[in-house]
């Protein structure tokens, strides 16, 4: 399939897209993939063994999940994502791309993202997802209440779609979920010292991760609903 074709930023402007400026800029679009792309991306995504967010590297990733990639981090669909959010082009900075495949109940406190981020993306690739909030992205107005929310949150289906602007109350988070939650994130980074920073820490962490899971996620377990962390 054409790159241009998979992931087309003509689509942002389909009609159900929700470009919101307060609490802080941000947008959510649906149906931003193509169903005949399903099966592919599904074949493609890496089979990570731990829960987490992991630093994207090619020799993962089967072809169609790489074409995906390089189409979010293009310089085209950067200027495209930039205008909805009032930044002048996003495309000069440097991107960080992270792919979870599976996340324990510790992951989505509600937080804002770190100085060091300009603007994040998020892509979903689930197939389906259960009659549930958990798991949930939530776009909030405050950083200690996740059901104060600034937006529908945004069920992790696939081809949904989300990307904000990092500001000092850009909160979002979600419910304590456990299980498979496939998705793509973005950041655009202030410089390509904090890219390499960000991916030295991401890598230490995969590499903890494979020797202690299980501890990893009994921490978690008892996470609260509203638990928050600064970034």
């Amino acid at each position: 399939m054409n790159a241009a074709v998979l992931l087309d930023p003509a689509r942002l402007d389909r009609p159900d897209t929700h470009v919101g400026t307060q609490p802080f800029p941000f947008m959510i679009a649906h149906g931003q993939l193509p169903d005949e792309a399903r099966g592919d991306l599904d074949r493609d995504f890496p089979r990570y063994a731990s829960a987490g967010f992991f630093p994207y590297d090619p020799a993962d990733c089967g072809p169609m999940v790489n074409a995906l990639v390089e189409r979010l981090t293009s310089p085209e669909f950067a200027s495209t994502v930039g205008q909805r959010l009032g930044i002048d082009d996003l495309g000069q900075y440097p991107t960080l791309v992270t792919l979870c495949r599976y996340l324990n109940r510790r992951h989505g406190t509600i937080h804002t993202d770190s100085k060091s981020k300009v603007a994040t993306a998020l892509l979903y690739l689930n197939a389906q997802w259960p009659d549930t909030s958990e798991g949930c992205l939530r776009f909030l107005n405050r950083i200690d209440n996740i059901d104060d929310l600034a937006a529908p949150e945004l069920i992790p289906l696939y081809g949904e779609f989300a990307v904000f602007k990092r500001c000092d109350n850009s909160f979002h988070g979600h419910l304590p979920y456990e299980g498979e939650r496939r998705v793509i994130q973005v950041a655009w980074l202030t410089s390509e010292e904090e890219k390499l920073r960000k991916t030295r820490r991401g890598n230490f962490s995969r590499a903890f991760k494979k020797l202690a899971g299980a501890l990893d996620r009994r921490f978690g377990a008892g996470r609260d609903r509203s638990a928050a962390h600064c970034d």
